[in-house]
């Protein structure tokens, strides 16, 4: 998969299913780390509509919160099983169907940026 263009703000892609249950809020998540960072990005929804655009687009279930291309959750890069279904993290809070924020916030605060 290329790895999204990188300008002057970091591209932070969701990718998403319909009717994904946390959809809303993996959208919400962004927003907020945006904001609590003072942070621009541009931020790109992107639907996951059949199994073939899971394997194509290397989806690793709903929601996936990728930043320059590259996952937010650690070690999720190494995964290879591409499916159309919702996604399940393991946090230190225990199994949920949103992302830590703390991947997110770090993601950012990792992302090279560009000259403008």
């Amino acid at each position: 998969m290329p790895v999204p263009e990188v300008g002057s703000k970091p591209v932070i892609e969701i990718l998403t299913f319909s009717g994904c249950p946390n959809r809303e809020r993996a959208l919400a998540l962004v927003s907020e780390i945006l904001a609590e960072a003072g942070a621009e990005a541009d931020v790109r929804l992107v639907d996951v509509p059949d199994p073939e655009t899971a394997k194509r687009t290397r989806f690793l279930g709903s929601p996936t919160i990728r930043v320059n291309g590259r996952d937010i959750e650690p070690g999720a890069d190494e995964r290879r099983e591409f499916v159309l279904s919702c996604r399940v993290f393991r946090t230190d809070g225990g199994l949920t169907g949103e992302p830590d924020p703390r991947w997110l916030h770090d993601a950012l605060l990792q992302a090279p940026r560009g000259a403008s």
